[in-house]
Parts: C-alpha cells; sequence; structure tokens
C-alpha cells in the first residue's frame, strides 16, 4: 500500500505481503491455511521459535531487506529473532515536540486519521467499523462521537515501542481477547480487520486533550502486545508499551473538539493514503473544547 511523507512525496511500501495475505484472504485455500495459522498450539509454537537462539541466523536479512539504520539503536547481543524486533532506539532520537499543547505521534508509523461519525462508524479502505465493536462498550463509544480517531498502523520495519502522548493519569488495562488476523489494510476485501483480534485498551485522562481513548491491536500469529502499567500516573514522551513480532496497531481516539489533527494527514486520508510519521512528530495540536 501506498504511503505519502509529510511533504506529500509517495513513499511505495513492500507489496510482497499484500500479495501474500491477498492469496490467504481471497482464495479458498488460503483462507484454509489461514484458518490453521491463527491456531493457538501454532501462534504458540511460532512464539517459542523466535524467542528461541534458533531464530538468530535470521536477523541480518531482515536488517539488510528493510535497510533499517543500524546506528540509531541501542548497541546490544541480540539472543533471539523476537530480542531484536523488540530492539530499542538510542535516547534523543525520538523527541517531543517541547510545546505541551501539540500533539505528537505515540509511535513510528502509516497514520490515517477519521471523523468518528453520528452513526458511530469510521472507514478503511472501504471496511466500516464502529467504535463500540472495538471497545465492546456502547456507552464508552458514544462518548466519543464527532471525535476523530487516529489508526498508526506499525509495518515490521517499523520501531515497535510506543508512548504517552501527554501527562495525565491512566486507567486500567481492558483486555479482549480475539483470533488473530493481519493488521495490514488489504485484508479489509474480504474480512473485518478487528473483529477477531486481540486488542487491549484504556484511558488516558489527560491534561491538554481532555480523555483519550488509547488501543493496541495485535496482528497475526505471534503479534503479542506488551503494557507496562496498570492505573497510575503517566508522562508525556514515556514509554507505554511495546509489540513482540508482527505488524500492529494503535489506535487513538479523542472527543469532540479536543484536538485540531493537521490538515495534510486528514486529506491524505481523504484521498486514500496513509502518511508516515515518527515517534514525537506533530500530527496537531489541543482543541478550543
Amino acid at each position: 500500500m501506498d504511503s505519502r511523507d509529510r511533504e506529500g512525496n509517495i513513499v511505495s511500501g513492500d507489496n510482497r505481503q499484500d500479495k501474500l495475505l491477498k492469496k490467504l484472504y481471497d482464495t479458498k485455500a488460503g483462507r484454509m491455511v489461514l484458518k490453521g495459522l491463527v491456531q493457538p498450539e501454532i501462534t504458540k509454537a511460532g512464539s517459542l521459535f523466535l524467542d528461541s537462539k534458533f531464530s538468530k541466523p535470521f536477523i541480518l536479512p531482515f536488517i539488510e531487506k528493510n535497510h533499517i539504520h543500524m546506528e540509531e539503536y541501542e548497541e546490544e547481543d541480540y539472543e533471539s529473532y523476537n530480542h531484536f524486533f523488540c530492539r530499542r532506539m538510542r535516547e534523543g532520537k525520538r523527541k517531543f515536540a517541547e510545546e505541551k499543547e501539540i500533539l505528537c505521534a505515540p509511535c513510528d508509523s502509516r497514520l490515517s486519521v477519521y471523523p468518528i461519525t453520528d452513526e458511530g462508524t469510521f472507514c478503511i479502505k472501504n471496511t466500516y467499523y464502529t467504535l463500540d465493536s472495538l471497545v465492546r462498550s456502547e456507552k464508552l463509544a458514544d462518548r466519543y462521537l464527532e471525535g476523530i480517531i487516529c489508526i498508526f498502523r506499525l509495518t515490521v520495519e517499523d520501531y515497535h515501542h510506543y508512548c504517552y502522548v501527554d501527562d495525565g493519569i491512566k486507567t486500567r488495562n481492558y483486555h479482549i481477547p480475539g483470533v488473530f488476523h493481519t493488521v495490514n489494510p488489504v485484508a479489509n476485501e474480504s474480512y473485518p480487520i478487528y473483529a477477531e483480534n486481540t486488542r487491549e485498551f484504556s484511558i488516558l485522562k489527560s491534561k491538554n486533550f481532555g480523555n483519550i481513548l488509547m488501543m493496541e491491536v495485535g496482528a497475526m500469529l505471534v503479534g503479542r502486545i506488551v503494557n507496562h502499567h496498570e492505573e497510575r500516573e503517566v508522562f508525556r514522551g514515556m514509554e507505554k508499551g511495546f509489540f513482540e513480532f508482527g505488524g500492529s496497531t494503535v489506535i487513538l481516539a479523542f472527543q469532540k473538539g479536543a484536538v485540531i489533527p493537521d490538515q495534510d494527514l486528514v486529506k491524505n486520508t481523504e484521498e486514500g493514503y496513509e502518511t508516515v510519521v515518527k515517534m514525537g512528530e506533530r500530527i496537531g495540536r489541543k482543541g478550543t473544547k
């Protein structure tokens, strides 16, 4: 899938993953394979392998194929592929804007921004989702009507840690179990992306942007969500958690008037493009609510 950078230039994605997903989702044989892949015993076996020393030979080819600049990361002797996948950036490589009323991206990703309509739905590549179906609470979803939802899609080459976008008080984590399916947008043509994905959410009672609904969505196979905190005070730029292997998604929902998103992000989404953003990069500002 193609994206745009903040200057409006087209950034071509690696379509090999899209082609594989089309085969899995769009053919009878592919769906039979997919059904087997998402079984708990398969995901457990995959997880054990990626945590083992036997997965180390896959690290260097992955770095070379995806042109990852390892000088940006802390030096470490990686014991497994998953250890490498969860690598940490060097301090100072992802700085937030100094002005607290500026909204910054919580992670490296491809970003889409949608209004939360009166009907409570939003669209990703011609497939509609309700906030209610994501959080399984109509009462909670209603609080965000006429607000905006920001969907940060992480690809396998992205930095898979994510952080809080403001100071505030975080509530407990609410875990919604599910069968893993891919979060790659191409899968929308056959299956709803989030209907069966494991996900976890909490509310950040923030100082500048109201009550932010924060959600992490796991990916197909071993896309494990690791959140560090239960209810506590948190700070802007503080790490919230990370994903283990797999493409994954971070979602932020804002209440009406709480945030004014940057217009290039809105325009790109309306024209069918995601926008490449980095953790700490400006994506909007405090609203007039």
